[in-house]
């Protein structure tokens, strides 16, 4: 049940990304999810690690995981257009 609820709150997270963040994105149901989880995960170790913001065993909350999305997106975006 709990993977469940990641992925219906990554699905969320990289809905709310893609609607905040201009230009064409990737993929289509699954690939926003995916973008939503790994921007979650992002969001986390970057609190954790860089401004000791969350302790060991806490996760970012919803806000923090559409901004790691959106730095996903915004970086999808800068290496594509260099591959053009």
């Amino acid at each position: 049940m709990h993977w469940l609820w990641v992925f219906v709150i990554g699905l969320v997270v990289g809905v709310v990304a893609k609607l905040l963040t201009p230009g064409k994105d990737p993929g289509g149901f699954i690939i926003t999810a995916i973008i939503g989880i790994v921007g979650s995960l992002l969001a986390t170790w970057v609190g954790q690690h860089l401004f000791g913001w969350y302790q060991e065993g806490q996760s970012a909350g919803f806000i923090a995981s559409v901004v790691g999305a959106i730095v996903l997106l915004l970086l999808y975006h800068l290496l594509k257009r260099k591959s053009t």
